[in-house]
C-alpha cells in the first residue's frame, strides 16, 4: 500500500471512530467531474455516515460560490478558481491537493465521418468545415478551447458555428442528437452514449486541466471533509476516475 492510500485509510478510519459525528458537507466540484463524483459520493456516505451535498458548477460561477459568503466545507475545483485571489482566500492555507486531470479532444455522433485532426493544421481544417460545435463556455475547459480558436486565428469563425450548453453533460447529448456536429472538450465528458471520439487535440495544442481539493477556511466539519478528500486518493476512487476517462493525480 503506497503512502497515500496509507494515509487515506487512516484518515476514513478517524471519520469512521466510533462516537464520530456525522456531518453533512457543502462541497463545491468542477461539472466536468460530475460522473466521477456521483459515483464516488454515495460510496464514501455508505462508509463513512457522513452526507455529501455536492454543488457542481463551471469555474465562474464557483468562484462567485466561494466568495457569496455562503458556507462550504471542501472544494474539488478546476485549479484555475485558486489562482483567483479572493476565492483562494475562502480556502485553507494549506496547499491545494491534485486529485485528477484530463485533456482535451474531439467527439462525433457514433457513426458520422470522423476529420483527420491529428495535427494543428489539420484541426485548423476540421473545425473550420465543422458546420457546428458545442461546448460548456462558462468554465476553465472553455475558455482554453476557446484561446485554442484565437491561437489558430479561426476564434470568429468558431463563434458563428458555436452552440453553447448550460452544463458539460449537455455536450455530448447535443452531438448524439444531431444539433451539434461536434464536441470539442474534456475528454472524459466526451465518453458517452451515442458519441465516438475523434481524438485529442494534437500536438502542443494540447493542454491538461487539474482539478485540486482544498478544505474551506472555515468549514465547521473540517475532519470529515478531510476524510472526504483522503479517499479521493484512495485505490477505489483512482479506479472510479480511470473508469471515467479522467488521470488520477
Amino acid at each position: 500500500m503506497d503512502k497515500f492510500a496509507i494515509a487515506a485509510a487512516i484518515g476514513l478510519a478517524m471519520a469512521l471512530a466510533p462516537g464520530a459525528r456525522a456531518a453533512e458537507l457543502k462541497v463545491l466540484a468542477g461539472g466536468s467531474m460530475t460522473a466521477s463524483l456521483k459515483e464516488l459520493g454515495p460510496r464514501f456516505e455508505k462508509a463513512s455516515g457522513h452526507k455529501l451535498d455536492i454543488q457542481f458548477a463551471g469555474t465562474p460561477d464557483l468562484i462567485k460560490q466561494a466568495t457569496s459568503g455562503a458556507p462550504f466545507d471542501l472544494g474539488v475545483v478546476p485549479a484555475d478558481v485558486m489562482k483567483n485571489a479572493e476565492a483562494r482566500a475562502k480556502f485553507s492555507a494549506d496547499p491545494a491537493v491534485n486529485i485528477a486531470r484530463v485533456g482535451y479532444g474531439v467527439a462525433a455522433k457514433a457513426g458520422a465521418p470522423k476529420p483527420d485532426i491529428s495535427t494543428p493544421d489539420a484541426f485548423k481544417a476540421a473545425m473550420l468545415k465543422a458546420q457546428s460545435i458545442t461546448l460548456y463556455t462558462e468554465s476553465a475547459a472553455g475558455a482554453y478551447v476557446m484561446k485554442v480558436f484565437e491561437r489558430l486565428g479561426i476564434a470568429n469563425a468558431m463563434k458563428a458555428k458555436l452552440k453553447a450548453q448550460a452544463t458539460p453533460g449537455a455536450i455530448p447529448q447535443a452531438v448524439a442528437s444531431g444539433e451539434a456536429e461536434f464536441g470539442v472538450f474534456l475528454t472524459n465528458v466526451l465518453i458517452a452514449p451515442g458519441v465516438e471520439p475523434v481524438g485529442p487535440f494534437p500536438g502542443d495544442l494540447q493542454n491538461e486541466l487539474m482539478f485540486v481539493g482544498s478544505l474551506a477556511a472555515d468549514s465547521k466539519s473540517a475532519q470529515a471533509a478531510k476524510a472526504f478528500l483522503d479517499y479521493l486518493k484512495t485505490p477505489e476512487a483512482v479506479a472510479v476516475f480511470k473508469a471515467k476517462g479522467v488521470t488520477p493525480g
